[in-house]
């Protein structure tokens, strides 16, 4: 099912074995290469039909301090400006001191915040040369402190806002953002589950443009061609109703037909303007998340983090552990703790695998799978969801035993387990150990957000394992030392974090770049292969299951080609003359991926100029109705 077509499967074979982390550089900045006539080529200089206070004004367009003296000349900028002519590096340097300067992390959140609307290269350099420290301020957990804060740190909207309240302006209100080539990334929420702090109303906009934030960090999508949106349908959130400050629709949330009415009235709107656009649905609630994305998938190109995600980098740190073990796909038996969107989108994720692998169905592959939730072990006779009700087990097998967490690993000796309860310490040292005694190298994964709600913490994991454990976590943690290197010498362990930013932006990078009718199963099996084949611990078993976020650019430029390789196998990639040879199809993804680097600037005139060179993608406002383009002509 995987490789059919033959050139494709020998491509894919020499790429394994390619597998570095090695960065190749691109061309200079005013350099052409093979692939620049492309419409996204990052090569050359860049259009720019504006000047003055227009262009300071414009993130995409202004360097400040930076702007060459021929450029402070040619595009009126010599009375702005400072007189000295500095460089990114130096700028780099200046915006760190303020970030250091600010008082706490959401202080440090809401100044790149700032910074973001100032100048789009500096905002994304200073965040990628320091990724590592900044991603926890840029995303979760600081991201989730500034949505429950929108309201009162409100200072000027970012994104499309549109409400349920007033459905009929949902199509006016989105074609207000551009033609339709101007978008190929739109990341939309209905709030209703953010970051594991729930409902959060109007304010899960944040986690639109976090998102968005991070498909530009982590896979080069231009930062000027994407769109994050809310779908305000109310909350149920109290705290915000009851805030004099709260600037959404101050009702309840609304549901049942109506709110279907609003997401389908988004999606047909959003496809028909945007027609090249890729969907990514985010923090959608439980009741909704899987629903609206298995009925718009074979639709459309969309994709659901929470769902599809977790599921991908999830498995691809079990890959990685069996590989170590020197098992199969085939040979996995996984017990889930917390069988809500997360934990199912993951034994979804691994049952397609298993299928695959083994050449049977997905009902097959889904009896190796144990899912464990408030009631217990999943049987036929739990009330269900529809997303669960796969992975029922025979009630009658499990009558008169307990369906504890405990009792099921005692029962089935698992080798992998999963934790996505939000239960702290779930993973108590007898569960552990009694897992560990049915399997050598347990592959345990505690991926509940945030660190507080962790099953378990990897030092007490693999104290109580002998070190044997392999394991990644949903947060950072450092690396343990203990005695189970030979002849108990001590050994450092690193553990992995299984963090959404791995595969999420190639994911999203390889479906716009092919511009792919449709994400398929496919292409998601080979998104998490790519990650897995560059997992550090196939070297050296003392190393983490998955590639860390300071490595994530190489990563996705590896997810992005082998999802466009399945896009093309699959039948549904629409762009024309992709590649087939590795290197080339790496420097063509390259090509099209944006850096955060000052190219030069080509003054042009605006008559007949780009949208881009008049600074108006994303500018609502800017575009020209065609009865005053008539009247003017």
């Amino acid at each position: 099912m995987y490789l059919t077509r033959p050139f494709l499967r020998s491509l894919r074979h020499r790429n394994l074995a390619r597998a570095t982390f090695h960065t190749t550089s691109k061309m200079p900045a005013n350099a052409k290469s093979k692939f620049s006539h492309l419409p996204l080529s990052t090569s050359g200089p860049i259009e720019c039909a504006v000047s003055g206070t227009i262009l300071l004004n414009t993130p995409y367009f202004n360097r400040g301090s930076a702007h060459s003296v021929e450029e402070r000349h040619q595009f009126n900028l010599t009375g702005l400006l400072p007189a000295s002519v500095q460089t990114l590096e130096q700028q780099e340097e200046r915006a760190y001191q303020q970030y250091c300067s600010c008082h706490d992390d959401l202080a440090k959140n809401t100044f790149l915040a700032s910074l973001k609307e100032q100048n789009l290269v500096l905002y994304f350099k200073l965040i990628q040369d320091h990724l590592k420290e900044m991603f926890s301020v840029v995303y979760t957990p600081t991201e989730g402190d500034a949505i429950q804060n929108f309201s009162r740190l409100f200072r000027r909207p970012e994104g499309c806002y549109l409400n349920i309240s007033d459905i009929d302006r949902v199509s006016h209100d989105l074609a207000q953002w551009g033609r339709p080539e101007d978008i190929d990334y739109i990341v939309v929420t209905d709030s209703e589950e953010i970051l594991g702090i729930g409902d959060q109303g109007v304010g899960g906009i944040l986690i639109s443009v976090a998102k968005l934030v991070l498909t530009t960090l982590c896979a080069g999508l231009h930062p000027n061609r994407t769109l994050p949106v809310v779908l305000d349908c109310g909350t149920d959130n109290e705290n915000l109703l009851n805030d004099d400050l709260y600037l959404g629709l101050r009702q309840k949330r609304e549901r049942g037909e109506k709110y279907d009415k609003f997401v389908d009235t988004f999606v047909q709107s959003a496809r028909k303007l945007f027609p090249r656009a890729y969907i990514h649905f985010e923090d959608f609630g439980v009741a909704n998340a899987r629903r609206i994305l298995e009925h718009y998938r074979p639709k459309i190109p969309c994709f659901n983090d929470d769902v599809q995600g977790t599921g991908c980098v999830t498995l691809a740190a079990i890959m990685a552990g069996v590989h170590v073990t020197k098992q199969k796909l085939k040979d996995i038996k996984m017990v889930v703790f917390g069988a809500g969107t997360a934990g199912v989108g993951i034994a979804d994720q691994v049952r397609d695998a298993i299928a695959a692998e083994k050449g049977i169905s997905k009902e097959e592959a889904a009896k190796q799978i144990w899912l464990i939730d408030k009631p217990g072990l999943l049987t036929t006779k739990t009330v269900l969801n529809h997303g669960q009700l796969g992975y029922a087990k025979d009630h009658s097998e499990w009558e008169g035993k307990e369906r504890s967490l405990f009792s099921v690993v005692k029962e089935i000796h698992p080798n992998v387990l999963i934790g996505t309860s939000t239960v702290p310490r779930a993973f108590t040292e007898d569960i552990i150990k009694e897992m560990a005694k049915g399997t050598d190298r347990p592959v345990i994964l505690p991926l509940s957000n945030p660190t507080r709600l962790h099953e378990a913490v990897p030092e007490d994991i693999l104290k109580w394992t002998d070190g044997r454990a392999l394991v990644a976590t949903g947060s950072p943690f450092d690396p343990v030392k203990g005695p189970w290197g030979p002849d108990g010498k001590e050994v450092e362990i690193e553990v992995a974090e299984c963090n959404n930013s791995v595969v999420f932006p190639g994911i999203g990078l390889g479906a716009v770049l092919s511009r792919a009718s449709k994400v398929t199963d496919n292409m998601l099996v080979a998104a998490v292969r790519g990650v897995a084949a560059l997992s550090p611990a196939l070297g050296d078993d003392t190393a983490p299951l998955l590639p860390g976020v300071e490595h994530v650019r190489v990563v996705s430029v590896r997810v992005a080609r082998e999802v466009i390789l399945a896009a093309v196998e699959d039948g549904v990639a629409t762009e024309r003359d992709i590649p087939t040879d590795a290197g080339e199809l790496d420097d063509w993804i390259r090509e099209q991926m944006w850096d955060p680097v000052y190219r030069p600037l080509k003054k042009v005139e605006p008559e007949g100029a780009s949208r881009a060179a008049k600074a108006e993608l994303k500018v609502v406002g800017s575009l020209e109705k065609f009865e005053d383009k008539v009247a003017r002509e």
